[in-house]
């Protein structure tokens, strides 16, 4: 957390908010959350670059910069990037680990109560490597059923953790697996290769139907994710199946159970209807 619909929803907003304004000055209160370039050269390469566009790779909220440098924040659990106007709560503010100064007055923070999140800054070369490294997205069209069906064949592992693997496909984490598994009625714990076209086919539709779903609500907030105004999630009330566990399926009223056998993941399944 959060994952593609949280770190879409960000990125949005930050285009919407953002872009077009220049960085006048930047204040770096903990280093340790910097990847890629010192504080020093963060702040030579960054301070009176325009912001030319902000937009999401994988579970990245990614600054387009006039320079052609890129900032790419990942979140991670805790992390959000909060634009304040004079009016951002001081909960807010207090675990702001930089913020940028912006040329009409406010300030683009990046909070991060754990520092379990980075941010990076990456020239147009390191992007490129670093992006290609990364699986396919899954809300492009090119993620079609047999998209997927090349992805499972020949692979012995679970289909959890092949559709939360960001080097196969990316953005879809434990909330959205269990959802988008739940919709399709398939075992978590299926051995990928195993699965039959027509539940891969079901299975693609699953995870794209539940990732729009989940950024037409602004994401989930189950405990620190927050928009870039401090408001949270709106996909909460909608879970079918992450953080149910021993309540009833929605569907067969059987008891949901849990489980932390795949990859050391919470699992939330219907015994009854996913097989």
């Amino acid at each position: 957390m959060p994952e593609l619909p949280e770190t879409e929803t960000m990125a949005r907003d930050l285009d919407r908010f953002v872009s077009g304004t220049r960085i006048d000055t930047m204040t770096v209160t903990r280093p340790d959350v910097l990847r890629e370039v010192s504080k020093a050269v963060f702040r030579k390469r960054v301070i009176g670059a325009t912001i030319v566009r902000c937009w999401r790779r994988a579970k990245l909220v990614v600054l387009d910069l006039s320079t052609g440098d890129r900032i790419a924040v990942q979140p991670r659990f805790t992390g959000a990037l909060l634009i304040d106007s004079g009016q951002l709560a001081e909960s807010q503010r207090r675990y702001s680990t930089l913020a940028f100064t912006l040329s009409d007055g406010r300030k683009l923070h990046y909070r991060d109560v754990r520092r379990l999140g980075t941010v990076s800054l990456m020239s147009p070369a390191r992007w490129e490597e670093y992006s290609g490294a990364l699986g396919i997205e899954p809300l492009d069209p090119t993620f079609d059923s047999a998209y997927l069906s090349g992805l499972v064949r020949g692979s012995r592992q679970a289909i959890k953790k092949l559709i939360m693997d960001q080097r196969q496909l990316v953005g879809v984490g434990n909330i959205y697996a269990n959802e988008a598994l739940w919709d399709a009625r398939i075992d978590p714990s299926r051995t990928a290769e195993k699965l039959k076209p027509a539940e891969i086919a079901t299975l693609r539709d699953a995870i794209v139907e539940v990732l729009n779903r989940a950024v037409e609500a602004r994401g989930t907030s189950i405990r620190d994710y927050v928009d870039s105004t401090g408001e949270r999630g709106g996909f909460g009330p909608h879970l079918s199946a992450y953080g149910r566990e021993g309540l009833p399926c929605e569907r067969c009223r059987a008891r949901l159970i849990g489980t932390h056998a795949i990859d050391g993941r919470a699992t939330v399944l219907c015994a009854r209807c996913q097989s």
